[in-house]
């Protein structure tokens, strides 16, 4: 590997959203390669892409019609190329997004299946009803309803969709399913990307003989039927084995949906050979009650802290690898969600990116997070596009809400609070597009794009000097990693060390005033530390201080000052 990967700074682009080049409301690949001088400035590594492939659009693109074509709304396999040549060109790799779970069932296999080809219906689950006539088994859909549909080619046969009905889950267990996985991953390399991010990629291990859960639908006992099993240890690493492991280059990351520490050890401790990184959701469930994501409640700042800790200890104990994000595509803006962006929009924006950069791992980077964008609040059912979102919307009623309660749900935790198109200038559709988007901008888009920011904002800059120190300095990279302060009801704390050099981090996630006594750690105050980086007027570390309002701060034990 050309870099360790510590050195990384990704940047996530959903092309949906990021910049439309002809105007038909719809972001495309040309409009990525527009913005690519704005990415190099920003000072990132790689872009990971959000699927852009063939699709009905039933998922926004995670339903695959065909894995190794351009779907004409994002433009030409020529426009891929030449994004790959242009970001090369700057020094930027691309991450492509590979959902190999499931295929749309508009894909060729399913139609294959569909019309009787037993060769392409072993490519699926399909499963005939039980004796009683009941479903196959009593699993549940991520995305609401049953995990299974009827199989349209056989009487009394279902496929299994741990997704929407339109994404069926691929059958692993065979050879010739794999066989044809491995063959579009090589298909990618030779065009160039440099990197692979696996959708919910420790699914895809279920058993051939599918069995009931015992504790519910939906329930953890059901998740563990088929998450994290052997069977995806085992094909993850195969798959490392028959393509991206050749090249040591290619960075890799598998999003984990319910995993643990010891299966992401096993997944990213490097003599496993399976892949670099995982993404873990832990943290980011925080403000679930009891733990069902369409609720609302206030985000549990301690129940946050343990679980950072608790992976950033427990993957270096292990030597695996995490990668640190507090937004994506699937996730509400995080300064919405953990801070105070009306009041605090700086602070809150650059102690949330503070909290993650300078921990051990790599980091990721949402479009618009650099320049403080936010949910945009939308109160109608009609202005959300995401199927989860309509589906659960309609959950809710049935659970016996009433369409107010129902869409203060939606409006905090659908996906689409991070899917609203790029905000670049304060201009008709805040220059996404000269046409009609496809879904509807966030109302602060004049007052939070990114001309105004580069021009005259804090967030951004703040941004790239996180990235900078990064590149620069081998304790950021490398260096291990202690929690400090972890009873502290307010602030987040934690220790970088690697040889005789040392790194503090200080992130209060609240407004007013914060006490830190640091005399109950073993801090050396008696060495000669320099702050490194922070949002705030604090200026030197002693035994006693205090943090303002979304303050973070971050020093460093000999040296001079890199970031103020």
């Amino acid at each position: 590997m050309t870099k360790a990967l510590g050195q990384y700074v990704i940047y996530q682009v959903y092309p949906k959203s990021f910049k439309d080049s002809d105007g038909d409301g719809h972001g495309d690949l040309r409009g990525v390669i527009e913005k690519l001088d704005y990415l190099a400035q920003l000072g990132i590594d790689m872009i990971w892409l959000n699927p852009f492939y063939p699709s009905p659009q039933k998922d926004n693109g995670y339903d695959i019609s065909d894995y190794t074509a351009i779907d004409p709304r994002y433009g030409t396999m020529t426009d891929f190329e030449d994004l790959v040549d242009q970001a090369g060109q700057r020094g930027i790799g691309l991450m492509l997004d590979m959902p190999l779970n499931h295929s749309s069932i508009d894909h060729d296999w399913f139609q294959a299946a569909l019309s009787g080809d037993e060769y392409y219906q072993d490519y699926y689950y399909i499963r005939p009803a039980k004796a009683d006539g009941s479903l196959p088994t009593n699993w549940a859909s991520k995305f609401g309803g049953p995990a299974w549909a009827p199989f349209a080619g056989e009487e009394g046969e279902y496929y299994l969709h741990l997704y929407d009905r339109t994404q069926a889950d691929l059958n692993w267990h065979n050879p010739a399913v794999r066989h044809d996985l491995y063959d579009i991953l090589r298909f990618w390399l030779a065009k160039g990307v440099k990197g692979f991010r696996f959708d919910v990629m420790n699914v895809i291990g279920k058993d051939e003989v599918l069995v009931d859960s015992t504790g519910g639908p939906g329930s953890s006992q059901e998740k563990r039927l088929y998450t994290d099993t052997e069977n995806a240890h085992r094909w993850v690493h195969e798959m490392n084995r028959a393509s991206f492991g050749q090249n040591p280059d290619i960075i890799t990351v598998g999003e984990m949906s319910s995993t643990t520490i010891a299966d992401g050890i096993r997944y990213t401790q490097p003599d496993q050979e399976k892949l670099d990184m995982i993404f873990s959701f832990h943290h980011l469930k925080v403000d679930y009650q009891d733990g069902d994501k369409w609720t609302t409640m206030p985000f549990d700042f301690m129940a946050l802290k343990q679980i950072l800790n608790d992976w950033q200890r427990g993957m270096a104990a292990g030597q695996g690898w995490n990668a640190l994000f507090f937004n994506n595509h699937d996730q509400p803006r995080a300064n919405s969600r953990f801070g105070d962006p009306d009041n605090y929009p700086y602070e809150t924006a650059t102690m949330l990116a503070q909290t993650i950069h300078l921990m051990r791992g790599t980091p990721y980077i949402f479009q618009g997070e650099e320049i403080g964008m936010t949910n945009p609040g939308f109160d109608h059912l009609a202005d959300y596009r995401d199927v989860e979102s309509l589906n659960y919307y309609q959950i809710l009623r049935d659970q016996g809400l009433d369409d107010r309660q129902a869409m203060a749900i939606i409006k905090e935790k659908s996906r689409d609070n991070s899917r609203t198109p790029m905000q670049w200038d304060d201009s008709d559709q805040a220059g996404f597009t000269t046409g009609q988007p496809w879904i509807k901008l966030a109302d602060n888009y004049e007052r939070i794009n990114v001309a105004r920011e580069v021009a005259q904002g804090k967030i951004f800059p703040y941004y790239q000097a996180l990235i900078k120190l990064r590149h620069d300095l081998e304790i950021i990279q490398l260096g291990d990693y202690e929690g400090l302060l972890l009873d502290h009801p307010q602030v987040l704390a934690y220790r970088r060390r690697l040889d005789d050099q040392e790194l503090v981090v200080f992130s209060h996630f609240y407004p007013g005033q914060a006490e830190v006594n640091l005399n109950q750690t073993d801090l050396n105050l008696n060495q000669a530390w320099t702050k490194l980086i922070g949002n705030g007027e604090l200026n030197e570390l002693t035994s006693q201080f205090q943090l303002g309002p979304y303050e973070t701060v971050a020093f460093i034990s000999g040296g001079p000052a890199v970031g103020s």
